[in-house]
């Protein structure tokens, strides 16, 4: 089955993060650069993968990245839970953030996540939702 190309940068940000909730090694190994890749990056990816529930995702800020662009970045924050086996269980971590800017290059009109910049954590303004899905007010949950 071939793969639609995302049209944007940040379609592809959200793509990828959709990956990451799925366990889709496959689509994260195909839409990384292949200048960018490590050897080991499946192996990587599926610790990754098992080891973190994604909770929520919110864009920040994009920079060109559009269908006429060759490149572009995405500023996001992703929430999550790490796990850690124990036994047949797993235990859930509280909720973190991952606040990352992240670069893509379009190459024959496909889009390519090249890297990550992390940020400092991401504070929202007290009134707003709050960056971990709870539907709160930020000044109810994680401010």
């Amino acid at each position: 089955m071939k793969r639609r190309m995302a049209p944007t940068a940040e379609a592809l940000m959200r793509s990828r993060y959709t990956a990451f909730t799925q366990g889709n090694i496959d689509y994260l190994v195909q839409t990384h650069h292949p200048n960018n890749r490590s050897a080991n990056e499946h192996k990587s990816l599926e610790r990754s993968v098992r080891q973190t529930r994604w909770a929520n995702l919110i864009i920040v800020k994009t920079q060109k990245g559009q269908k006429k662009d060759k490149t572009g970045t995405v500023e996001f924050v992703a929430a999550f839970q790490s796990a850690q086996p124990i036994g047949a269980q797993l235990a859930t971590n509280k909720i973190e953030q991952l606040h990352e800017r992240s670069s893509f290059v379009r190459e024959k009109g496909e889009w390519f996540y090249t890297d990550g910049e992390m940020l400092a954590d991401y504070v929202l303004k007290r009134s707003q939702p709050c960056w971990c899905g709870s539907k709160k007010r930020f000044k109810h949950c994680h401010a």
